[in-house]
């Protein structure tokens, strides 16, 4: 069998597989893409675009209602799954086709297929082989599924994409971002929902003032979170659900979700001939360069188990091809102060250290300021929102550490802020900053 040589070779065309192929390109490197699945990864099908697209769905339901109490005679006669559905998955049909250009525009060769190491530097795809100087495996990563009895009876955040019609039930099981995104974007679309967590409330890895203000709005909404216990079955009958504190069982639902997590992609591709080490959950350890144990093997994005963010695993990937490729040998992602925004109703944004990170790092050296507020688009409403926010700083200097926002608006307002934040801004930074008036924003700059 002949096999084929590039400069380098990416095993995953989802999002960071496909940026640290194109800059590779961009500078000079002969590249191919190996990918088995529908381009750009998780975030394009099954992830971040279409779940945006849902989300802002459910926020038109809501403004639906807003508009009616500032005085507009509307009325929601109901969603059409059925349209929304089809262009929501046409649009994300056009991006696969858009990705599949660029690599053509590009000179990427883009081989169609499941990828099996032979050694760390090759691969088999459809019988034909092929090597390169430099691998970088970026195959992502798939929703976990419990070992539970009647596991199967449920479906993943995958399956919520294929949903053909509007459940009238759900069970979200999790309490992290994915749960906490569908929830409210189901409810918001006009099902009932109802989260089981073992945790207190939702997002537990948030700052307790997210965590609160979030769990109560989704409560305020109709949300119900049966919390402190953890599935053990999910019967066939009514789909129900048996938890572990007992004989209790909840439902009956039509749709049961299983939001408990994602498990890194290394299985079936014959990783263990590259000699590269995994760790406990299967994911790919890597340094801060991106490096993996083996000279010459790279991984990147949601199969490290680092930050799980779409734009990072994008940074990450142009940032190697700039050091291998582009003649710039310290070119790497910094992994602190990362922003993030979870896609929730409503939504949070937050970056840097949390309240209790800030303290268990720099003692007392932390002081907090915080706002909480009723938005003045909710002045004329019957429903009276709060948004809070919550800056974290360390020393005398009192520079800013941690932003924290949960609100309308907190997912366009946080960039502005990270950037800030990224340059050191101290408390005085922002407080000798013109605030925007009337706005929400301004809250970040008026704290005292």
């Amino acid at each position: 069998m002949d096999t084929s040589k590039f400069d380098l070779l990416v095993v995953g065309g989802g999002s960071g597989g496909l940026a640290v192929a194109q800059r590779a390109a961009e500078h000079g490197a002969r590249v191919a893409v190996i990918e088995s699945h529908r381009l750009g990864g998780t975030c394009v099908n099954v992830g971040c675009v279409p779940k945006k697209i849902m989300w802002n769905a459910a926020g038109l339901a809501q403004a639906v209602t807003d508009a009616a109490e500032y005085g507009f005679r509307v009325e929601n006669a109901g969603l059409d799954w059925e349209v929304l559905k089809r262009k929501r998955d046409e649009f994300v049909a056009r991006l696969n086709g858009i990705y599949e250009r660029n690599l053509v525009n590009r000179n990427v060769t883009l081989l169609r297929g499941h990828a099996q190491f032979v050694d760390w530097s090759t691969v088999v795809v459809n019988d034909q082989r092929v090597s390169a100087a430099h691998v970088v495996i970026a195959t992502g990563g798939y929703p976990k599924v419990p070992e539970v009895p009647g596991a199967e009876l449920g479906i993943t955040s995958d399956g919520y994409f294929a949903l053909e019609r509007r459940p009238d039930h759900v069970a979200l099981i999790g309490s992290g971002y994915i749960a906490a995104e569908l929830a409210g974007t189901l409810r918001g679309l006009g099902s009932q929902v109802t989260i089981v967590t073992r945790a207190d409330g939702i997002l537990r890895e948030f700052d307790p003032l997210i965590r609160e203000h979030l769990t109560r709005s989704v409560q305020d909404d109709g949300i119900e979170i049966v919390d402190h216990t953890t599935p053990t079955a999910l019967t066939k009958s009514g789909r129900r659900l048996v938890l572990q504190d007992g004989p209790r069982r909840v439902g009956e639902f039509d749709c049961v979700l299983w939001a408990i997590g994602r498990q890194p992609r290394t299985l079936g591709m014959g990783i263990e001939t590259t000699g590269v080490a995994l760790g406990q959950e299967g994911e790919i350890r890597t340094d801060t360069w991106q490096n993996t144990n083996v000279p010459g093997v790279y991984a990147i994005g949601d199969v490290t188990g680092r930050v799980s963010l779409t734009p990072v695993a994008i940074a990450a990937g142009r940032r190697l091809a700039d050091r291998l490729f582009g003649g710039q040998p310290e070119r790497r992602l910094d992994y602190e102060l990362i922003p993030s925004v979870v896609f929730s109703h409503p939504p949070v944004g937050m970056v840097g250290l949390t309240e209790p990170q800030a303290k268990e790092r720099h003692g007392d050296a932390v002081r907090v300021f915080t706002s909480v507020f009723v938005p003045l688009f909710h002045a004329p409403t019957t429903a009276k929102p709060r948004t809070a926010m919550k800056l974290v700083t360390v020393g005398a200097e009192q520079r800013i550490v941690g932003c924290h926002v949960v609100g309308p608006g907190a997912d366009e307002m946080l960039q502005g802020f990270a950037i800030a934040i990224r340059m050191g801004a101290t408390k005085q930074d922002f407080d000798d900053t013109v605030a925007i008036h009337p706005t929400s924003a301004e809250e970040m700059v008026t704290m005292r």
